[in-house]
């Protein structure tokens, strides 16, 4: 709770035990109305002040001038009429009472963006000409310089680890609470905290095109962008104030003027002011005005929480009506890496099969021969390795203690006379020879991630109807991990233009049946995000590009968090719906009531506030959800 909050509650405190003091002195006249008046501008000072500066702007129509209108003509009523003070009071009580409800929820709800805000670093550590480190704005570090991140400090700058090893907390990106470890070699993102380890790191962007600084950016616009439902009660809230002041005024003026004139009766001015000045109470917006937008604002902040950063509350809206969902493969379902999936071993032990080839591979650069050695690390086994002798398009020739070790393809099988076996497992077939006699092969294909199986069955759970999958990839390849992923469709063998293509037709076959996300994380997905209902890419290691096409940006890769972003997007709506039907459906009940003399003031306060706490009460619920899959996940 806020200094300003605290004010606002001693405020909230301070006139409730005036009025209710009040209330049981036996005073009269004027001193009574100035005793009634001291807690009355105690507690509605601000909201007369708002009134008038409305007035003042030529903006009067909103909720303030309608507090005002309706306390003072209440107070007038207590002067001249028949009319009760502490209706006055109770109006602009229980109203503060709304808005500190109103307050402290969006206080919480901008905590959560808080958190992410806090990842900012403010300085970077440079070594000057003595060695010394110097703290330096990230902005003036440029490209290819080292920086160094100590125990407890933030990456100010993403880069690759130079030196040192270290464990980071990744959270504030990821909403992921496990530590990922870094070593030599290793890239590192900007916005991590390091735990336990001296770090030194050679920056790859300058801190403008960082990941931070992008994250940043997200969360800052998100809020500009507003849902149909913002929009619809922003002018709905133009329109709608003055009309109900006009129907005030007409009630208050007509009825009278009626009986008087044309019933011969009482004119009764007194009991139809009354009434209108009910009506004015019972029509203030607050309600749609204030919980629509927090509920997108709650919804939003987290999500981010959680690791998700929605772009805007539009985003969020066509989030919860998505009912396909299209995939990119490598790096969204498969995690973009080669590695060896199996080994087939035809005389020599599969240990020994992949000690030759990572060995003979131990020179290359290509990815290929990286998995290789990843496969068999052990470089302490004293193997003699010479004469080595890379083949284009064939695969490498070496000497290993003595004997000739062919590693590569069937060309190279042909090109030395060795007769291979072929593999029916899916991926790059690498064949190996020992001093010419053929002595297995090994696959090398991209991994599937570990929770792309988990994350497609989720999404049918929730109701998406359809999960398709594109990639440039071969056919058997990409029927492979369809298959494996349970897919409802394949299509392989697609350019980036070819994807668009397939998408525009997917978006036509979809009319009417909901809408389409597409998920990607590679320059060649952005035209796609672009064309598709809603885009999210992956931001822990996607590209700049698709990250800046996308609607919705995953920190940490997990493709199980696409079902999580529905999910929330859906509970979000669904609470934007139920306030709008709530505060719509009581006001119009007690505006009818309030015109016929059966709803009071004290009716009105709770047509009014008491509407509005429920439906601020009811917006942040969705801060919750979150915290309630997280629990499932760690008691499951």
């Amino acid at each position: 709770m806020n200094n300003k909050q605290k004010r606002n509650l001693m405020r909230i405190i301070l006139a409730a035990m005036m009025m209710a003091g009040f209330y049981f002195i036996e005073v009269e006249g004027t001193l009574r109305f100035y005793l009634y008046l001291i807690p009355y501008l105690v507690i509605g000072y601000d909201i007369l002040w708002k009134a008038v500066k409305g007035i003042r702007n030529k903006q009067p129509f909103n909720e303030n001038l309608l507090m005002a209108v309706a306390t003072l003509g209440a107070i007038a009523l207590g002067v001249y009429g028949d009319g009760d003070y502490t209706e006055a009071i109770a109006v602009m009580l229980f109203y503060q009472i709304g808005e500190w409800f109103q307050s402290y929820a969006i206080g919480k709800s901008r905590r959560n963006i808080s958190d992410l805000m806090d990842i900012r670093p403010d300085y970077a550590n440079v070594e000057d000409e003595n060695g010394q480190l110097v703290k330096v704005d990230p902005d003036e570090v440029e490209v290819g310089t080292e920086i160094v991140v100590r125990v407890g400090e933030k990456v100010p700058i993403d880069g690759v680890v130079v030196e040192g090893r270290s464990t980071l907390h990744t959270g504030a990106l990821t909403g992921e609470s496990i530590p990922r470890d870094v070593e030599e070699g290793d890239d590192i993102v900007s916005g991590c905290i390091n735990l336990s380890g001296l770090l030194k790191i050679r920056t790859t962007k300058e801190f403008g095109d960082s990941t931070v600084s992008k994250i940043l950016e997200l969360v800052e616009s998100a809020g500009t962008r507003k849902s149909k439902a913002e929009n619809f009660i922003t002018r709905f809230a133009k329109v709608y104030t003055p009309i109900v002041v006009a129907a005030a005024v007409a009630l208050a003026i007509i009825p009278p003027i009626i009986n008087s004139g044309f019933l011969g009766a009482d004119a009764n001015w007194s009991t139809w002011i009354y009434r209108a000045l009910t009506f004015l109470v019972i029509s203030c917006p607050c309600a749609l005005v204030i919980s629509i937008p927090l509920t997108f604002f709650a919804g939003i902040g987290g999500a981010g929480r959680e690791g998700i950063l929605i772009k805007g509350s539009n985003y969020m809206e066509i989030l919860s009506q998505v009912k396909t969902v299209v995939f990119d493969k490598t790096g969204t379902l498969t995690k973009g890496v080669f590695a060896v999936t199996a080994a087939h071993p035809e005389t020599i032990k599969p240990k020994d099969l992949l000690h030759l080839t990572a060995h003979v591979e131990r020179y290359s650069t290509h990815p290929i021969a990286a998995s290789l050695r990843a496969a068999y690390p052990n470089e302490s086994d004293r193997c003699h390795v010479t004469k080595a002798e890379e083949i284009v398009g064939q695969g490498i020739r070496a000497d290993v203690n003595g004997d000739v070790v062919c590693v590569g393809n069937t060309k190279m099988m042909k090109a030395i006379g060795v007769e291979w076996k072929d593999c029916d497992r899916v991926g790059s077939i690498i064949h190996v020879a020992i001093n010419g006699t053929y002595v297995g092969h090994i696959v090398i294909s991209d991994v599937i991630k570990d929770t792309s199986k988990e994350a497609i069955q989720a999404l049918k759970n929730i109701g998406v109807k359809k999960t398709v999958m594109l990639t440039g990839d071969a056919d058997n390849v990409a029927q492979e991990v369809g298959k494996a992923l349970n897919l409802d469709k394949v299509y392989s063998r697609l350019l980036p233009g070819d994807k668009v293509g397939q998408v525009e037709r997917l978006l036509k076959e979809n009319k009417g049946k909901g809408k389409l996300a597409f998920v990607g994380d590679g320059i060649n997905d952005a035209p796609v995000l672009t064309r598709a209902d809603i885009g999210i890419a992956m931001g822990a290691m996607g590209a700049d590009a698709a990250i800046e096409a996308a609607d919705v940006v995953l920190m940490d890769d997990n493709p199980l968090k696409i079902s999580e972003a529905i999910k929330l997007s859906r509970k979000c709506i669904g609470i934007v719906k139920e306030n709008i039907w709530l505060s719509i459906g009581v006001k119009v009940i007690c505006l009818l009531l309030g015109a016929v003399g059966i709803a009071n003031m004290w009716f009105a306060i709770f047509a009014d506030v008491g509407v509005m706490v429920i439906a601020v009460l009811n917006a942040i619920r969705v801060l919750f959800t979150g915290k309630k899959i997280e629990i499932i996940e760690k008691t499951a």
